[in-house]
């Protein structure tokens, strides 16, 4: 199957110089395409594209077996007339999976409920963080924050227990659970640090809030209660599926 280059393409006229016929070897198919041997393998992917269909991102081509760099030129590389080539097609990479994926519009619907709950365990990070400082700097604190901060963290952790996800956004999903588990963990150890401003912070509390499994749906929440005696710490997660 013959497939040279249009005179469309300003960079492969009649005119433009000599050129190098190709024979490109895509699975089952073949590309006979005409470029100047001062062409870049990058530039040449842009050709193939043409025939293709595949994005030059998403190429692959090898010459005498060797992976060919975009930057390398065809003529540097010992590419002459009536050479032959293979041309693959690359392993989709993350960041693509991950944009492909946002393009459906469930998946964006589902990315963007996680965000809304990201945005607010912002703010909640910010009012542990601040909480942390003043018991660190064994200043004085609204003890209702100790009580207020786990529940509105619970909050959050039920909306995401309300979220169906696949595929990347689970991950996401998965992501911010294990955030918020880690706070609400982190503001028992500050209730008891400021009960007892002589711990010794080199041990650590005991961890009171007793984690259920969240499957999307489940709607339970964790109990908590108030921190005991100091003994050693005992993370009760489940796995969050």
């Amino acid at each position: 199957m013959s497939l040279g280059i249009q005179p469309q393409n300003p960079n492969i006229t009649a005119g433009a110089g000599p050129t190098v016929r190709l024979s490109v070897t895509h699975g089952l198919k073949q590309y006979d395409v005409s470029v100047p041997p001062q062409f870049s393998f990058g530039e040449l992917k842009k050709v193939l594209a043409q025939q293709s269909g595949l994005d030059p991102a998403n190429q692959k081509l090898l010459f005498r077996g060797k992976e060919k760099e975009d930057s390398e030129l065809l003529h540097m590389s010992g590419i002459k007339d009536m050479a032959r080539l293979v041309l693959l097609e690359a392993p989709r990479s993350q960041e693509q999976v991950v944009e492909e994926e946002k393009m459906d519009p469930e998946v964006a619907r589902v990315c963007e409920a996680i965000a809304r709950v990201r945005a607010e365990v912002d703010k909640l990070a910010d009012k542990v963080s601040t909480l942390e400082a003043a018991v660190n700097g064994h200043k004085k604190v609204d003890e209702k924050e100790f009580t207020v901060l786990p529940e509105l963290l619970m909050i959050q952790l039920l909306k995401l227990d309300g979220i169906e996800a696949e595929g990347e956004a689970r991950v996401q999903r998965k992501k911010e659970v294990k955030r918020i588990q880690n706070m609400v963990e982190a503001m028992d150890a500050l209730k008891a640090r400021y009960n007892n401003p002589f711990l010794d912070q080199s041990r650590s509390v005991e961890v009171t809030t007793q984690w259920a499994t969240f499957d999307s749906g489940s709607g339970q929440a964790p109990q908590t209660h108030a921190p005991q005696s100091l003994t050693q710490v005992t993370e009760n997660w489940e796995r969050f599926d």
